[in-house]
């Protein structure tokens, strides 16, 4: 079946509504544990459904460093285990790296499209804090292709995105004046936003001499300084997701936002695999292209339908591949979109005006799920001050590992 085909593309799913921890918080100096994590996002995401544990039909948990950062594994039972109403439900940890979220909701989807069930709790959670910052990078770089990836670099994701950086130049050119631009914007977005992680930094100006004051914003590895990296975070994020069959049972009950479409795209872990084989293309990494385009056959638009967008800029060139490779400019030519403000509040598509990954923060597990959660209240007007003026429709981007795992989505807003 063709990713666009008609005969599947229309079966609702519908987000009943969503959740996010603050992503500034640190849990261990709280004095609290993964289960404390996962216990209050279940509360502030049934909450914010107006769902009851009753509700539930099926859970699915996306976490990718569990055991690494809390010793702690199969984080599928643990709902069942800080809210007895959820017990004996069927759940299931899904991990991709850091599309470890976007992994669970596609299976929550495929539970519900497929008639299986009609209500599916869908969480996000991760706990980084747990250890000091190196140690910390040491694991995330589990979801490299360890052995082959990142050999003598010091921090495994900075060296990789890098890499990919140094690919961009070798094609097409790179001013890392953009890089610096694009940090800029998420971190200015995110302090408009009340759950996330920086809103309250001192900041330097990434627009001027700071930009590579190598006090104020050091470089980490190659050129990536600082400020091009999204943060070691606490956090987690849910959604409750429902059938047609499920609203059309409970007629009083409102969605806040449609999954229209989605995307997703696996290939091999290893960095130079991937830019090896794609090396004659005019996008860096094509795959990533494929789950966009997918996601908007499935959906039945194009990007000019769209209202904004939230990418994973786990650094800022990642968001940079995001911009060409869904198709706000032609390939390798980004820059343009950073220049003429497309991409700003009240610009041709904004992203990210939550802040992103890199001011709102980046609890690997939780990402992908955050990412729905925004887009949904954007496309019901209830993102507050980041909110993007008339939304009806926004894209999502989640990437795992160097875009080895990519998910997208397109959400919708509810008819009135």
């Amino acid at each position: 079946m063709t990713a666009g085909s008609a005969s599947t593309s229309r079966t609702g799913v519908w987000v009943l509504g969503g959740s996010q921890t603050d992503f500034a918080r640190h849990l261990t100096r709280e004095g609290r544990d993964v289960s404390d994590l996962v216990g209050e996002i279940v509360d502030r995401t049934l909450e914010a459904s107006r769902a009851d544990a009753a509700d539930v039909d099926v859970i699915h948990v996306g976490n990718a460093f569990g055991q690494l950062f809390t010793g702690q594994g199969h984080l599928g039972a643990m709902p069942a285990t800080v809210r007895p109403d959820l017990w004996g439900l069927p759940a299931a940890r899904h991990e991709a790296a850091c599309a470890s979220g976007g992994v669970a909701l596609l299976a929550a989807m495929a539970d519900l499209r497929a008639g299986h069930y009609d209500c599916a709790l869908v969480l996000g959670v991760e706990l980084e804090k747990t250890v000091p910052g190196d140690e910390a990078a040491t694991h995330l770089g589990a979801a490299a292709w360890v052995g082959h990836d990142g050999e003598g670099a010091r921090f495994m994701w900075p060296h990789v995105f890098s890499a990919i950086a140094d690919e961009y130049d070798r094609r097409h050119g790179l001013d890392d004046t953009h890089l610096r631009a694009i940090a800029a914007l998420n971190l200015a977005n995110a302090r408009r936003n009340p759950n996330a992680q920086t809103r309250g930094w001192d900041v330097p100006d990434l627009t001027g001499p700071d930009a590579t004051d190598d006090v104020r914003n050091p470089v980490v590895e190659g050129r990536i300084r600082r400020y091009d990296c999204s943060q070691v975070t606490d956090g987690a994020a849910g959604v409750v997701l429902v059938s047609d069959a499920w609203l059309r049972d409970h007629p009083g009950r409102r969605p806040v936002a449609r999954i229209e479409g989605w995307g997703h795209r696996t290939v091999g872990l290893g960095l130079r695999q991937k830019l090896d084989r794609d090396r004659d293309e005019l996008y860096v990494l094509p795959h990533v292209r494929r789950a966009v385009t997918d996601a908007f056959d499935r959906a039945g638009v194009t990007l000019e339908d769209l209202d904004g967008f939230e990418v994973h800029d786990c650094f800022t060139p990642t968001e940079y591949l995001a911009i060409d490779h869904i198709g706000l400019t032609g390939p390798g030519e980004s820059w343009k979109a950073v220049e003429d403000g497309s991409i700003a509040p009240g610009g041709r598509l904004p992203i990210n005006p939550s802040g992103g990954l890199i001011g709102g923060g980046h609890p690997v597990g939780a990402s992908g799920i955050r990412m729905l959660v925004d887009a949904a209240k954007q496309v019901s007007g209830t993102a507050g001050d980041y909110q993007v003026e008339g939304a009806r429709t926004f894209g999502t981007l989640n990437f795992g590992g160097s875009t080895a795992t990519t998910v997208s989505l397109v959400v919708g807003a509810v008819a009135d």
